[in-house]
């Protein structure tokens, strides 16, 4: 069986059209139409009903565009799978805002230097989501937290970079205590959806404190610019990301232990990209310490 004939079919299910389908395949009408015929003979079932210039799938036509789908996903993983890593012209990389804020820029800089030619689709997201696409092979690697689980062990894990929980406040605060500060100011939270949003809540129930809640945001530069103009104060990870220029602000150490946050790269043992996740992981260590020593 010919898979783009496969491919093509799954053009028709999705624009409702041999029409639309045959110029997004650049085939034309007529050859779709051959191929859907001998997609039929294979299956010996009707897959397609066409009224007026519609094409609708039969439910036969709908299981298969479905396996079909899955099918191409492991020819396109076993095509990568066997190809030099020369041959490896696109990355997949997924990531959480900060990194991407930080230090992602310079480290596909130089990945660029490195591997030429390499073509890097970023997807940004939340952490958890993330991670499932890096198991299902929608991604080949993502830089996110590490979770506050044991990972499968078809995954591997590099940590980048450890990152304390700290109290972010308004320079003019800076000697205050951070309890006393935390029950006293208003607080935002950094969004609980997030592992690391989810470190604070655990620090704020550990330490028995109910702060005065005014936001809850989830990007931690818009937190930065909010304690900056006065607005709360906030449980972040000290990460790297750029902070706005002309705020003044403070980050005081916390007075009981908490677990930091990790960020790090996490891709599949078998992943055939695995001389590019090496690469980036060099690169990336090289970019998070030149960024801690202020180069």
């Amino acid at each position: 069986m010919n898979t783009s004939f496969l491919a093509n079919f799954i053009a028709i299910v999705e624009t409702g059209s041999i029409a639309e389908a045959s110029r997004r395949t650049n085939l034309s009408p007529t050859a779709l139409a051959q191929q859907i015929k001998a997609l039929e003979k294979e299956f010996g079932t009707s897959l397609i009903v066409r009224a007026g210039r519609s094409a609708t799938p039969t439910p036969a036509g709908y299981r298969l565009a479905a396996s079909s789908r899955m099918v191409l996903k492991d020819v396109g993983a076993m095509r990568q799978a066997v190809a030099s890593p020369e041959q490896t012209t696109e990355f997949r990389l997924g990531t959480i805002n900060t990194p991407l804020q930080s230090f992602v820029p310079d480290t596909l800089l130089h990945l660029a230097k490195s591997h030429a030619g390499l073509s890097v689709f970023i997807k940004t997201g939340h952490a958890g989501p993330l991670l499932d696409d890096v198991q299902e092979g929608e991604l080949d690697a993502a830089i996110i937290p590490h979770p506050q689980f044991e990972l499968p062990k078809s995954l591997k894990w590099e940590v980048l970079t450890v990152e304390p929980l700290v109290l972010l406040v308004a320079a003019r605060l800076a000697k205050g205590d951070p309890h006393e500060l935390l029950a006293r100011e208003p607080y935002i939270y950094y969004d609980r959806q997030y592992w690391g949003g989810r470190l604070a809540e655990r620090y704020l129930k550990e330490a028995k404190i109910v702060p005065k809640e005014r936001f809850e945001l989830s990007s931690l530069v818009t937190i930065a610019m909010m304690v900056g103009r006065g607005l709360g104060i906030s449980l972040v990870p000290d990460a790297m990301f750029p902070t706005p220029s002309g705020l003044r602000l403070a980050k005081l150490p916390l007075p009981l232990p908490i677990e930091p946050r990790r960020i790090g790269l996490v891709w599949r043992r078998t992943s055939p990209a695995q001389q590019i996740v090496t690469q980036m992981i060099t690169h990336a260590t090289r970019v998070i310490r030149d960024i801690r020593n202020g180069g």
